[in-house]
């Protein structure tokens, strides 16, 4: 970013009043722990101050990357040349009732799905069983169409209100967003900027659902190695296979370089063994495609983000 345009963002985002810090660095907001300095780290409180932030950055020609909770988000070790936004200040919640069955639940898009799967058991609702303990918010979680355990949240989806390219206030039903394997619209329409999620739940029993909940939190603590920083499950699924069964098979358990390694738990993911950098990663991610392809004929493809 040219110093030109630094001094006009910074001084645009003051006098508006807009909540925001210089050289922020990124490795303490992802759960990979990896990640050099944003030129600048924005923090707005509600949807009003996003959309001021995301205008004054357009004008000023600054690069924007919109962060939940950053479990899914790899940035690089040069940091990022421009404004990360993050979106944990959007985390409004509330629900309806529809009828004596159906319960709709409006949720910010930097809530976190955990916050809001404890709302829906705390309700006695049942529909999001299967997205207890994904680490996002629900905006990555649409972005990217959550799920596990035989559950995405396309299930329980009914629409999502967002920002154009813009800027203009749009709401669209889940019908129309796209949602496939791990992407949807917004994936495709980068300027597009996700405000608020609406999910339909059936009423169910609070202590099943409560069962449930804690059945799959065991199963991820048991299988998954959350003992480490890592970005969750470091490959898509490929179609006929499944992306740990074949870096499993191809014998790299605890393939390492550098402070990256494809974990001994589970070879899904690539935890941070520490000090990983980015460019270890990318590197062992790159090699891990490679003789999986190889050995196997299965092509990979990374589900994490890689933000340079």
């Amino acid at each position: 970013m040219q110093e030109q345009t630094i001094t006009a963002l910074r001084e645009s985002l003051a006098a508006a009043g807009l909540p925001f810090v210089q050289d922020e660095p990124l490795a303490g907001h992802t759960t990979f722990k990896i990640g050099g300095p944003a030129a600048f780290w924005c923090t707005p409180h509600n949807a009003e101050e996003l959309r001021s932030t995301l205008a004054l950055c357009r004008e000023n020609g600054a690069r924007v990357y919109l962060l939940g909770n950053g479990s899914n988000t790899l940035f690089d070790d040069a940091g990022f040349d421009g404004a990360v936004i993050d979106m944990r200040g959007v985390a409004e919640m509330e629900h309806s009732d529809a009828d004596n069955d159906v319960v709709r639940i409006t949720a910010g898009a930097g809530q976190t799905l955990g916050r809001l799967c404890s709302k829906a058991q705390a309700l006695g609702l049942t529909g999001l069983e299967f997205a207890c303990g994904i680490p996002g918010t629900v905006g990555g979680a649409v972005y990217m169409n959550a799920g596990a355990y035989g559950g995405e949240l396309k299930d329980v989806l009914e629409s999502v209100t967002f920002l154009d390219d813009n800027l203009q206030l749009r709401t669209l039903p889940a019908a129309d967003l796209a949602m496939g394997y791990r992407t949807s619209i917004f994936e495709q329409n980068p300027g597009w900027c996700i405000l608020s999620v609406t999910v339909v739940l059936h009423r169910g029993d609070g202590a099943a659902v409560l069962a449930k909940m804690q059945e799959l939190l065991g199963k991820r603590k048991e299988k998954q190695p959350l003992e480490w920083p890592s970005a969750g499950s470091t490959f898509k699924r490929p179609v006929g296979a499944f992306a740990g069964k074949l870096i499993e098979d191809c014998g790299l358990r605890g393939f390492t370089v550098g402070g990256a390694q494809i974990s001994e738990k589970h070879c899904g993911f690539v935890i941070n063994r520490g000090g990983a950098t980015c460019a270890d990663v990318v590197e062992l991610t790159e090699q891990v495609k490679q003789i999986v392809k190889q050995k196997t004929g299965f092509v990979l493809e990374r589900e994490i983000r890689v933000v340079k």
